[in-house]
């Protein structure tokens, strides 16, 4: 390692991320360094604009690509994440004009928005995605899991009767099949403030009246999750899968058998987009106002990122595309 290597170089290069991404990701940061040292000292011009988003650190990559390409010396776009729900929190305060999501908006957010006055939110699909079970590895005795044995890894309930008539939390291996190490399972993930942990528990827990247990290394940062979990052989986590499949030469995506008779499926570009990859596959958002929507800049930016190229790189951070429909009923939704 060359003594000039970023603190991004480091975390990049431990977590697998391309070199791509993270250009991309320096650029945003060193953009949003900049400006926030010009605006503290008053040099910036009335004549250049800003577009600020926050959010979830699954849309991250998709949006912070966005603003790589299309921020020029006048036209800056700040992008930042601090989970789903977090950047609805700032949303609703104003702070922000965009806001990245993996799960739609609550209207419990709705009401607190309204109440601050910010009024007429539009939510406009960027892609989909495929929440992905990775292990360690060096994890050579599971390749898949059924929808039942995720319930009870993650579940905080202990009763017999847990997930389904299944079993409570189990903490070793050996508990969900004999053959496998008697060794304690590690379990990462998301935060609560983050959109993935909804969805998650959403479609892994809530089906079977489960809740989450409070035993496990959480993180808004997908990133810090990749790292905890190559440097763990009994580590086990969930984020989405633009950083799972960034990631394949330190972790292995698990295969999900949902019990309706198709057995395990892995996620992939495919099976996310025809729905076999059930029930993790979600759809990604981005979240505008009427107040965000009357400034040309966020216009132009959002019709940039429908755009061709917009849409090539949504594809090159490994997410999936929307097809041509799907693209001109969100372009529909940009005022002229």
């Amino acid at each position: 390692m060359s003594a000039e290597e970023t603190s991004i170089e480091k975390g990049a290069r431990r977590g697998g991320i391309s070199r791509t991404a993270v250009a991309i990701i320096a650029a945003v940061v060193i953009v949003a360094a900049l400006i926030g040292v010009a605006w503290a000292a008053g040099w910036l011009s009335p004549q250049i604009e800003f577009v600020r988003i926050d959010g979830s650190s699954t849309v991250f990559p998709i949006t912070s690509g966005w603003a790589a390409e299309f921020s020029t010396g006048q036209r800056q776009v700040v992008v930042g994440f601090s989970g789903t729900g977090g950047g609805f929190q700032k949303f609703c305060r104003g702070e922000t004009d965009l806001s990245g999501a993996s799960r739609p908006i609550k209207q419990s957010e709705i009401d607190t928005c309204t109440q601050n006055g910010v009024t007429g939110i539009v939510e406009f699909l960027v892609a989909y995605d495929g929440l992905s079970v990775v292990v360690n590895k060096n994890n050579n005795w599971v390749d898949s899991l059924t929808v039942r044995q995720l319930c009870r890894i993650w579940t905080a309930n202990t009763s017999a009767d847990a997930c389904d008539g299944t079993g409570g939390h189990v903490t070793r291996w050996v508990e969900l099949n004999a053959t496998w190490p008697d060794r304690e399972i590690d379990l990462y993930g998301p935060g609560t403030d983050s959109g993935t942990f909804d969805y998650f528990v959403e479609v892994i827990l809530t089906p079977f009246d489960q809740d989450i247990t409070a035993d496990f290394f959480p993180s808004e940062d997908d990133n810090v999750l990749v790292q905890a979990i190559a440097a763990d052989q009994d580590g086990l986590g969930y984020f989405g899968y633009a950083y799972a499949i960034a990631n394949t030469a330190t972790l292995n995506l698990l295969a999900i058998d949902n019990e309706q008779g198709a057995g395990p499926i892995l996620p992939s570009e495919e099976t996310i987009k025809d729905g076999r990859y059930a029930p993790l596959s979600r759809p990604l958002f981005v979240y505008a106002n009427s107040k965000s929507l009357g400034r040309p800049i966020v216009r132009d930016f959002l019709r940039f990122g429908y755009s061709t190229r917009g849409l090539e790189i949504v594809g090159d951070t490994g997410y999936v595309t929307l097809t041509a429909i799907e693209v001109s009923e969100q372009v529909a939704k940009i005022p002229p």
